[in-house]
């Protein structure tokens, strides 16, 4: 009896508080009245219980659903574009691989060097130890081109090819393609047993995961779903400018990028958290190893990255702990990139690693530096520590490993803001993706809505961030900081006797107000921050918008933000803005996606492929080539012959090299270029005619280039249309098409040959000597 009249009075408590409680309207008090509250009692507290639970886990499993949905759309979207491009179902194992021009065709030859190796072990040890790549070199290709890409797939490749035929199940399908035009039929083979298939699945399907990640990114930047299906929408919308993935797959970049996102979403939770986990600093590093370790120029991002982290911090809007478990996990994930990559030199000296030195000790200095009491002049100490010790530790660096690999980058920079130039410079800098932005960019995220839309957010926040850092109460940014302290200072200790000081140490309470000291919207500032350097690269060096224009598309984000623009009013008034805003981008954006489905063409290069299907019959497997660095990346994937220069420009060992096979398009004697070759060992020197002349702008063509530093023979007929038309004494024409001609390169010149160009070549000098 005593649980019915509990169940009798609590009720009737509580009914007063909601609506239509009958145990307090009904003045008999029956039993029966009494149970049925109870009941209601229980499943209501049930609900408040439960449901938000529930209710966040719905919430969660629909943004996740949402997110492998356009990951899924993404991925087919790139592969088809692709696809549609080059017909790629089509060709044949050869013309997939002539396909891979330039640097993507030397990333690829690896992995085909690793599957087609008797076991994985002999493969990795022969990209390990590589002859082919530099002849007669040898070289740790994996060190030095980042191709843990590469490895992996080629593992993975291996593994799916023992498994599918240990289960008996076929894994491509081939059939006979006619070609037409008077070409021999080819085999053609779909499938993921398809090498190019299972390599260019992988890549496409890692970009599809990256969209993904970035409608997550959107969404919890933004509080909201609105938010990440903006982000998404700019992308698709900007497709052209923010990827190429669609057109290069192999290409660095496209393994690589992804992972900065996901290492850029680890460190903004990071910046959000008051008082950030040592976990946090875990996944930092193995973002951050993931993203080095495909791509060489990972630590221009990182070092962009380090900036902006600092910035905020330097600004007072997070705390010593918050920066050092940042700096924690890019440390490890520099350590780790260093030691898989064999102690790599150029990422030891590099400002990345020096700026780390320099934060590291700017932080540890903390305790003396707020001892001036003068905010101004502490930030004005620290910028100025950061960029004395990060140039210092890098010139000293640079100088005790002995790196010069990366002075080109110091004269790239130098040769867009100046008038020095050099044979080095040029090569980069007359390549479009090495120029500066080109003009037409802006105008086309104009159209777009995207531009607009990015400038807004920023505007907004900035404007929000000065009206509470300028107009706020004191108090209010006080009481604030103090609840931070609270709420992340460890537990304060107890003394002998058991208790708890009443209160702390006014110093040890400072120092924690320092420590922890975390301020709203931090995060947002690092953003602001990552995308101005992001758009100084992309000024500076086209290639590198890759950065910045998927950044634009991340913080139009912001624009769904109730907390930075509830002032359209309320919610759905808000939203409903953001969906005519939607419609009036849909419109240049609907035509940029039309564009790039509308490109189908059919690829087709006859000329290389006579090149390569000549080569291995007319030549021995050792005969060395040497020539244009785009077709010598095609000559050792599709023949294995050894080769002298290739298009990974970075190494200065590589980039001399490249100089003395280039002379063939100077204005230097026959016999110059002759004994350029036979100090690399060339046996065959390939020329591409259109290369005498052919030139992006003024002063591009190669000839012009070799002006630069050859004065003395300015003004005479380049060598390379001489040898053209009358390739002795020195070479022996032995191949010849519409684009390509093979010179042997003789051993010795022939004796009539050489004593008349001995005799013009020192009537020529005379002549010159005479007119100065």
């Amino acid at each position: 009896m005593a649980r019915t009249g509990h169940g009798q009075n609590q009720p009737r408590v509580r009914a007063g508080r909601g609506v239509g409680g009958r145990g307090a309207h009904d003045p008999s008090g029956s039993s029966i009245s009494g149970h049925s509250d109870d009941r209601g009692s229980k499943s209501r507290r049930r609900q408040s219980l439960w449901s938000p639970w529930q209710s966040r886990r719905l919430y969660a499993a629909f943004v996740i659903g949402l997110a492998v949905f356009i990951a899924i759309l993404h991925r087919n979207h790139i592969a088809h574009m692709f696809e549609r491009d080059r017909h790629f179902s089509h060709l044949s194992t050869l013309e997939r691989e002539l396909t891979f021009r330039t640097e993507m065709g030397l990333y690829y030859s690896y992995f085909k060097t690793v599957i087609e190796a008797d076991s994985f072990i002999l493969g990795l040890q022969s990209i390990m130890y590589d002859n082919v790549t530099e002849f007669p070199l040898i070289i740790n290709t994996l060190k030095r081109f980042n191709l843990y890409p590469e490895v992996l797939l080629g593992a993975a490749y291996r593994t799916y090819e023992t498994v599918m035929y240990k289960m008996g199940i076929p894994t491509k399908l081939c059939w006979q393609v006619n070609r037409g035009q008077g070409l021999s039929p080819v085999q053609s083979c779909e499938g993921l047993g398809e090498p190019s298939y299972f390599y260019i699945e992988s890549v496409f399907l890692l970009n599809g995961i990256n969209m993904g990640v970035f409608f997550l990114f959107g969404v919890y930047l933004s509080g909201s779903i609105i938010g990440g299906l903006l982000t998404v929408l700019h992308f698709f919308y900007n497709h052209g400018e923010c990827t190429r993935v669609q057109w290069t797959p192999p290409l660095r970049e496209s393994f690589a990028y992804p992972f900065l996102v996901i290492q850029m979403f680890t460190v903004t939770v990071a910046l959000r958290s008051s008082r950030p986990s040592r976990s946090s600093c875990v996944v930092i590093a193995v973002a951050t190893v993931c993203f080095m370790l495909p791509w060489q120029f990972a630590q221009f991002a990182l070092l962009m990255q380090l900036l902006s982290v600092f910035a905020v911090y330097v600004l007072r809007f997070i705390g010593s702990r918050t920066i050092r478990v940042i700096l924690c996990g890019l440390f490890l994930g520099l350590v780790t990139s260093t030691v898989l990559l064999f102690a790599n030199e150029m990422l030891l000296s590099s400002f990345f690693a020096a700026g780390l030195v320099a934060v590291w000790f700017v932080v540890l200095l903390e305790p003396l530096l707020e001892k001036l009491k003068f905010p101004l002049v502490i930030m004005i100490l620290q910028i100025v520590l950061l960029c004395g010790i990060t140039i210092g530790v890098k010139f000293a660096t640079s100088r005790l490993l002995g790196v010069a690999d990366d002075e080109h980058i110091g004269d790239i920079f130098r040769s867009k803001f100046t008038d020095f130039k050099n044979f080095h410079t040029m090569l980069y800098t007359c390549a479009p993706e090495f120029d500066f932005m080109e003009t037409a960019t802006p105008g086309r995220i104009l159209k777009t809505l995207l531009g607009p839309c990015a400038l807004l957010s920023v505007a907004v926040f900035v404007f929000r961030l000065a009206q509470n850092e300028y107009f706020g109460r004191p108090e209010d940014k006080l009481e604030s900081n103090e609840e931070n302290t609270k709420r992340s200072s460890p537990k304060t200790a107890q003394n002998k006797n058991g208790h708890v000081p009443c209160t702390p140490s006014p110093d040890n309470a400072g120092d924690r107000l320092i420590q922890f000291r975390h301020k709203e919207n931090a995060e947002i500032l690092y953003h602001v921050f990552q995308l101005t350097s992001f758009t100084a690269m992309a000024v500076i060096i086209m290639r590198l918008k890759l950065f910045w224009t998927p950044h634009l598309c991340l913080l139009s984000s912001l624009l769904a933000s109730r907390q930075f623009f509830g002032w359209i009013g309320t919610q759905s008034r808000h939203y409903m803005a953001v969906g005519i805003l939607i419609a009036a981008m849909s419109v240049q954006g609907v035509a940029n996606l039309q564009h790039q489905w509308s490109i189908v063409g059919e690829f087709s290069n006859i000329q290389m492929e006579e090149l390569v299907e000549w080569i291995p019959t007319n030549t021995n497997g050792d005969s060395v080539f040497a020539g244009p660095m785009p077709t010598m990346a095609t000559v050792k994937l599709c023949t294995g012959r050894p080769i002298v220069n290739h298009p990974h420009y970075e190494d200065v060992g590589l980039r001399e090299r490249t100089k003395l096979v280039y002379s063939m398009y100077s204005r230097k004697d026959e016999e110059d270029v002759w004994r350029n070759l036979q100090k690399l060992h060339v046996n065959f020197a390939i020329l591409e005619d259109s290369w005498c002349t052919r030139r992006t702008k003024p002063g591009c063509a190669l000839p012009e280039i070799w002006d630069l530093e050859d004065e003395l023979n300015r003004g005479r007929e380049p060598v390379c249309s001489r040898l053209h038309k009358k390739p002795g004494p020195f070479f022996s024409s032995v191949f010849h098409n519409d684009v390509y001609h093979v010179l042997e390169v003789l051993k010795e010149p022939t004796t009539g040959h050489f004593q008349r160009s001995k005799e013009s070549r020192s009537v020529l000098h005379s002549d010159k000597e005479r007119k100065r």
